[in-house]
């Protein structure tokens, strides 16, 4: 070493005994990263010797990004920011590169630190392992995806949202429209044949580019509020509609003398997204061609009514419905296109729209245009205001009357009020354009019975909506300008808004009656809005369809043998159609039905229940806030809360717990009298502390615990610890809780009540000493009891029962939780037994034995040596139970030696769980030695255990240190010393210790002896070798004879050295050691004829040179 300068490491030197230490002085991560660098280095090389190309350069790319962000670091010219990142990158790149080299799992906290054992709980540690496993997995298996073009990450992170959306940048139309024309795109589901979402319009011209130019290249819609029902759909198309808008047909050119503005079908395009909607397809850059498929056919045919063959090499007429085409398009295996279409891009987006601009803001922003879906989000919001009516123009037949051939009907659609006024701005053809005030219809040419299924989406200001109604006209539309003009409206429909009870418009479809009259008396909206509206209407109100009396009834207007069909859809957080809960949202209007209200809410579908749940809820406190003198409601109020409540704990609406948790968190105001109400549910002793003025946070969350069923309130009990425990004595409300918990009957809810005690542990309460003294008893006994019955649980009580155990033993590691030996005995004697029979009954295959055998370990590591007297204690004078615990403690160890639980690369959690193991056996050596050693309760099978638990311990493959790179064998052995050595010198005491027993040991324990000498440490073979030695003088003084001894050890090292065991200097101890033990007993005592063979038998003369031609 050049103490001068070594490297670029500034280094302190000291000189000890002849030894240099030398002390570096860089960041622990550089430290790391060097120690890293030579580790792969080695590897490298050998990688480049063995012709192993993929992995050599791979390992080289990831030794240079090491290098280079090293000497970035080593800099110190970095903002904090840029080097938490770069931290960030190194320590990732460090732990997928020893994966991928088959190295040590390294184990971090949360900053990137490696995790020190001495000082971090064995729970965490185990922990810690698995999140850095599942990290390390999740980036091989994300790079494997990649080359699949499957990104699996990707696809987790959507389904951990509730909502999301379908980003779409319209490039370019390229079609020979040759007018203006409207571009429609909207999701589509083929198999239903409905449209799901709104429509993003475009308004495009005959120039061939915008028409307002101000959108050029910035032609961008996110389709919103999808959901995971969305995703099981079997498929999602993505369907563009053209409607042009000029000119009756196209092929006449004397556009003086023709109509204008009329909106004609042109064609569709069609492409699934099924793959981008379900996440298997991801490329935001990539610009995907949607061919298209034009209606117009040539002149002979095209006045006709098409009934398209399905060998015909076409696939629509001009005269064939949108809605027709785009299906027959989704069938077809292919569109003559002739280089015409769309070019768009396409993203997935999580999130609702509010998160999605806040994510996506480069895509997403005030501009974008926002195309909803046609019905509400899986999770309606807070603050999600929304007041939509969807109206689809589905069909109509229509008479020629005095034409000779079928009309060319166009609709128009608009908004009128009671008194005839035309609301403004409030039809919406489309996400992207401004409201307008009317809506006309697409003309299929002189066809009887057209199909439009166009959707408009209606917006009324909610103030508005009981009294409009949307007026429906039908006009016959003339190629010829001059023909046009003199056409007027020959008939008319209509249709309320509001019900006559009050509640919205129903949704689905609705079969209206066409009226027919004077034109000019159709804008007098008091001459039809008494008559019905729909043919069920008609029949409601005792109107006769036939007869004489008919004219009288209609007054002015005749019914037209014409139909017309609509569908509407309501989208309304401030809208209900039913009754029993709009009598309740309106419940001051009428006071005196305000009980009966409060019954029927309960009788509400749920679904419509939730989809309102902020005005129900805003409805109920303000019911209890004015009515606080009398409680003439309060139980009313409060089972219509239960009922409320009760619907999100439900499985079917369990989405909107966000919203509840989001009304309980935003919600503040004072109720006054609250106090009383509690009266029926509550307990003198939490009357007596509820102060009379409560936040509704406090009050909602009270109500959850007290009055919802035990499942739903076990899940809400421990939310509101925090703040109860403000207004309550913390000991007192852990007597409550516990109280609670035991009420619930012995079997049922055990996963709701595991998981109650899990947030409970995580909660302030149980980090206090006195509550912990309260709950700690209640939770080691319903774990005990759940193990014990470990074989009737299911998947996820087990689960819940192993967190459980875990997060309160990781509770007790604490130094801020005040004194916890006393808590540890009570884990200790009720649970360690259970513990332990749990894991042996479990399979090495089961996903919980892991977790388990940690929460063992971390028993065993918690307890003092005073837990492990108390242990044997605890069981009494009853000898055999202490015996069953020892037995089956040594063959559990033993099992979890030879089969580890933990993957090899888990070396921290590995040799942690050796020392937690060497020091229980020690300790339970110690209760052999104590109890079981004298002549009347010597326990063989136990002893015999004992030895074959810690030689397996000695020689398991993870203490051979040897086996090691230098580096990982002079960290292991500064941290944890060679416990080979320790537990090879307790084998040799305990063997001594068995006196007069040792004769019962042989010949079966000289093949364990002989496999422990073999282990290559110089010390332990120096310590252990002597037993030899021992047993022979034992078999001798028993029988006269070694023979079973001689036998024994000749065929035990046979096969070993066989086996590649054995080497020059175990040759050497084996001779030497037993020989000068052998001259010792010869100097001290007389020996007898026999002790005489045995020092002939280990001259190197005898027959011991046999032993040794098996070296």
């Amino acid at each position: 070493i050049n103490r001068r300068r070594v490297g670029i490491l500034q280094q302190t030197f000291k000189q000890r005994l002849q030894k240099e230490t030398i002390i570096p002085t860089e960041l622990p991560l550089v430290q790391e990263v060097t120690t890293t660098l030579r580790e792969w280095a080695s590897i490298w090389r050998d990688l480049y010797v063995g012709d192993k190309r993929e992995m050599f350069n791979t390992v080289r790319d990831m030794i240079y990004d090491l290098i280079e962000w090293r000497s970035q670091i080593l800099s110190g010219t970095l903002p904090q920011d840029e080097l938490a990142e770069l931290k960030q990158k190194v320590t990732s790149k460090i732990d997928y590169g020893n994966k991928y080299l088959g190295l040590d799992l390294v184990v971090r906290d949360k900053d990137g630190n490696i995790l020190d054992p001495d000082v971090t709980s064995t729970i965490s540690l185990f922990r810690a392992h698995e999140a850095a496993s599942k990290q390390i997995e999740d980036r091989i298996q994300e790079e494997k995806s990649q080359k699949q073009n499957i990104d699996l990450s990707r696809q987790a992170k959507f389904a951990s949202t509730p909502s999301f959306a379908l980003f779409v940048t319209l490039k370019n139309v390229v079609c020979k429209i040759g007018e203006d024309a409207e571009v429609l795109m909207s999701l589509y589901d083929p198999v239903e044949s409905k449209f799901i979402s709104e429509n993003y319009l475009v308004k495009w011209s005959s120039s061939g580019l915008v028409k307002d130019i101000d959108q050029l290249h910035n032609l961008r819609s996110v389709f919103t509020d999808l959901g995971s029902e969305d995703l099981k759909r079997e498929k999602i198309s993505f369907v563009c509609q053209i409607v042009r808008v000029g000119r009756m047909e196209l092929r006449d050119n004397n556009t003086k003398k023709l109509t204008s503005g009329l909106r004609r079908p042109f064609g569709v395009a069609v492409m699934d997204v099924t793959d981008i909607i379900t996440g298997k397809m991801d490329d935001e850059d990539k610009q995907h061609f949607i061919p298209f498929q034009p209606l117009a056919l040539d002149d002979a045919i095209r006045h006709k009514q098409l009934n398209i063959s399905r060998f015909s090499p076409r696939v629509a007429g001009e005269s064939d419905f949108l809605q027709s085409v785009i299906n027959k398009v989704i069938t077809a295996k292919e569109v003559n296109h002739k280089g015409q279409g769309l070019w768009v891009t396409l993203k997935l987006l999580p999130g609702d729209i509010h998160q999605i601009r806040k994510d996506f803001p480069h895509l997403v922003d005030r501009s974008t245009a926002v195309a909803r879906k046609m019905g509400f989000p899986e999770i309606i919001m807070p603050g999600d205001v929304r007041n939509d009516i969807y109206v689809t123009l589905v069909q109509g037949d229509f008479d020629k009357g005095s034409k000779t051939t079928p009309k060319n009907v166009e609709v128009t659609m608009s908004v009128y009020d009671e008194d005839g006024k035309r609301l403004e701005s409030v039809i919406f053809p489309g996400a992207g354009d401004d409201g307008i005030n009317e809506y006309k219809s697409v003309i299929y040419y002189q066809v009887k019975q057209p199909r439009w299924f166009e959707t408009i989406k209606v917006a009324i200001p909610i103030e508005d909506v009981n009294r409009s109604h949307l007026r429906f006209t039908f006009r016959h539309r003339s190629s010829q300008d001059s023909k046009d003009k003199s056409e007027k409206i020959f008939a008319l429909s209509f249709v309320k808004l509001m019900r006559y009870d009050g509640t919205t418009l129903r949704d689905g479809e609705h079969d209206l009656i066409v009226y027919k009259a004077e034109a000019k008396r159709f804008e007098d909206s008091s001459l039809y809005l008494n008559l019905p509206a729909t043919k069920i209407e008609m029949e409601e109100k005792g109107y006769s369809t036939t007869g004489k009396n008919t004219q009288n009834q209609l007054g002015n207007c005749s019914i037209s043998k014409d139909s017309f069909q609509i569908a509407t859809l309501v989208c309304s957080t401030k809208l209900t159609q039913n009754v029993d809960l709009l009598g309740l949202l309106k419940w001051r209007s009428n006071t005196s039905l305000l009980q009966q209200n409060l019954r029927q809410l309960m009788k509400v579908e749920g679904g419509e229940v939730v989809k309102f749940l902020q005005d129900t809820l805003d409805a109920l406190f303000n019911i209890m806030m004015e009515n606080s003198d009398s409680d003439t409601f309060d139980t009313l109020v409060f089972d219509a809360l239960v009922f409320i409540i009760g619907l999100i704990a439900d499985r079917k609406f369990q989405h909107f717990n966000p919203v509840l948790e989001t009304y309980i968190l935003t919600c503040y105001f004072i109720a006054s009298g609250f106090k009383s109400s509690f009266h029926k549910y509550a307990s003198p002793a939490l009357l007596h502390h509820f102060p009379k003025p409560v936040l509704l946070r406090n009050q909602l969350s009270l109500l959850v615990v007290l009055f919802l069923s035990q499942g739903a309130a076990l899940k809400y009990l421990p939310t509101i610890v925090n703040d109860v425990k403000l207004v309550f004595d913390p000991k007192e409300l852990s007597k409550l809780f516990t109280e609670f918990i035991q009420k619930v009957p012995q079997g049922r809810l055990v996963k709701q009540k595991l998981d109650c005690m899990i947030d409970i542990v995580h909660s302030d309460l149980f980090s206090h000493h006195d509550c912990r003294e309260i709950l700690l008893p209640l939770m080691t006994d319903q774990l005990k009891s759940h193990l014990e019955k470990r074989d009737e649980m299911k998947r996820e009580e087990l689960s819940a029962c192993c967190q459980l155990l875990s997060d309160v033993l990781e509770v007790l590691y604490r130094k801020d939780v005040g004194p916890t030996q006393w808590h540890m005995q009570i884990v200790m004697e009720k649970l360690l037994r259970t513990v332990n029979q749990t894991v042996i009954s479990m399979g090495h295959d089961s996903p919980f034995i892991g977790s388990f055998v940690a929460a063992m370990t971390a028993t065993l590591r918690q307890m003092d040596d005073y837990h492990y007297s108390h242990l044997i204690s605890t069981f009494g004078k009853i000898r055999s139970d202490v015996v069953d615990f020892l037995m089956e403690t040594f063959i559990m160890f033993k099992n979890l030696i030879g089969e580890n639980v933990y993957p090899s690369d888990w070396i921290i959690m590995n040799m942690m769980q050796n020392k937690v193991f060497l020091r229980a056996i020690n300790q339970y050596a110690a209760v052999l030695s104590k109890k079981f050693l004298d002549q009347t309760s010597f326990e063989l099978q136990l002893w015999n255990n004992y030895f074959h638990l810690a030689v397996a311990f000695l020689t398991q493959e993870s203490l051979q240190l040897e086996n090691f790179s230098s580096d990982k064998r002079a960290k292991i052995f500064h941290k944890y010393q060679d416990m080979r050595r320790q537990i090879g010198f307790e084998i040799r005491d305990m063997w001594y210790n068995l006196g007069p027993h040792k004769i019962k040991f042989i010949p079966e324990m000289v093949g364990p002896i002989l496999e422990m000498t073999l282990v290559p440490e110089i010390e332990l073979r120096k310590a252990t070798i002597p037993i030899f030695f021992d047993m022979m003088q034992c078999e001798s003084h028993s029988t006269c004879s070694f023979h079973n001894f001689e036998n024994e050890i000749i065929t035990k090292l046979d096969h070993e050295v066989e086996g590649g065991r054995g080497d020059e200097q175990y040759k050497v101890l084996f001779q030497k050691i037993p020989l000068i033990h052998s001259l010792r007993f010869w100097n001290t005592f007389k020996p007898t004829h026999t002790q005489s063979q045995v020092f002939e038998y280990f001259k190197p003369t005898h027959t011991q040179s046999q032993v040794f031609e098996y070296f």
